[in-house]
């Protein structure tokens, strides 16, 4: 197996985010590996602008709930010693900005968080699973066990 070089880190600000951080932290230490962040946008919505649905992580939006996720984006970046040329915030689809990114920044390596979904939550699909069948890199799944 060649040693991977660039690992994406899928962050939805859930309380076990620290347990699925820590994996990805650990891989891009082991195998010497650029670590990026990605946190995708599904649950405000998006203001009417001229900007896509990349998100600046520089300058200031005026959007109050915007503005929190960015914030929160940085704290997490800035723990993990992301560079911030290396995180990336998305409105859209988690799945499918998820992998979209991954091709377009050559990610070998995406680690998520996997509630382990069964019976009609399983059938209407999770963003892991979705992740993990579309994605053209390996993926790693974090098991997330709720009380």
């Amino acid at each position: 197996m060649d040693a991977y070089q660039h690992i994406l880190l899928a962050v939805d600000y859930s309380e076990y985010e620290d347990r699925v951080a820590r994996r990805a932290t650990d891989l891009a230490k082991k195998y010497q590996a650029k670590l990026s962040i990605i946190h995708v946008l599904d649950n405000i919505p998006m203001p009417d602008t001229g900007y896509g649905t990349v998100i600046s992580l520089t300058e200031d939006s005026g959007y109050e709930l915007l503005e929190a996720e960015k914030a929160i984006l940085k704290q997490v970046g800035d723990q993990l010693n992301i560079a911030p040329a290396n995180r990336w915030m998305i409105w859209g689809t988690p799945k499918q900005e998820i992998v979209r990114l991954a091709e377009r920044e050559s990610i070998d390596l995406i680690v998520v968080g996997s509630h382990g979904r069964h019976g009609l939550s399983l059938l209407l699909g999770s963003t892991a699973n979705s992740i993990l069948h579309y994605a053209g890199c390996d993926v790693m799944t974090i098991r997330l066990l709720d009380d």
